[in-house]
């Protein structure tokens, strides 16, 4: 690569993962419990989750690049640092306002970046997006389940501030299902034990 097109890609990529830094900033519903409850930032999410699937890779139900689903996980909050955090469970007026917003976010985050990488980024946020992929179900499942996992250890957290049902919570982790059977049967029981403390609402 000739200098100034590798002077030129350089500066696109540090632009970048300077403006990354502002997901730092952006902050979602589920609370840290051991830092005084305050509320997660977005950042923060996508590491967990990043590790989470490695960490149950060997649970997995059907063939899935694990790599490949990380690097979805990392990439598909980028587009809240403009389209803002949208809660799991909003009306679904929120939730149908939020695509287009995301879109265009990701049309401007990604095209911070060289054209290739830009593009490959790009396809695979919408790959997350669309979730027809098994790698994109299981980078889905995951986004799902921490979720499930925090707010079981804060004592129903999100769900009992926001008195969410339990049909909602089934509804959010079916990915689960067929990405990691195991889990899934997990998550059954979590849901279960949620809403016997009260934690979800009864539908």
């Amino acid at each position: 690569m000739q200098e100034p097109q590798f002077q030129q890609q350089l500066q696109q990529q540090l632009a970048f993962i300077a403006e990354m830094d502002r997901l730092k900033a952006v902050y979602r519903q589920t609370t840290v419990k051991e830092d005084g409850d305050r509320f997660e930032n977005s950042a923060e999410h996508s590491w967990h989750i990043a590790l989470m699937a490695h960490v149950f890779a060997p649970l997995v139900g059907e063939p899935v690049d694990i790599n490949r689903a990380c690097l979805m996980l990392l990439l598909h909050d980028i587009v809240e640092i403009d389209a803002g955090d949208t809660f799991a469970f909003a009306s679904a007026a929120d939730i149908a306002a939020k695509a287009d917003k995301e879109s265009e976010a990701a049309d401007r985050l990604f095209g911070l970046l060289p054209s290739s990488q830009a593009m490959d980024y790009r396809a695979l946020w919408q790959e997350y997006e669309d979730a027809e992929s098994a790698d994109a179900r299981f980078a889905k499942a995951m986004d799902c389940l921490l979720p499930l996992i925090q707010n079981m250890n804060n004592e129903g957290g999100s769900w009992r501030r926001h008195q969410v049902s339990r049909s909602k919570v089934l509804k959010r982790n079916q990915y689960l299902e067929h990405s990691a059977p195991r889990l899934w049967a997990y998550a059954l029981e979590q849901i279960d034990l949620a809403l016997a403390n009260g934690w979800l609402t009864d539908d």
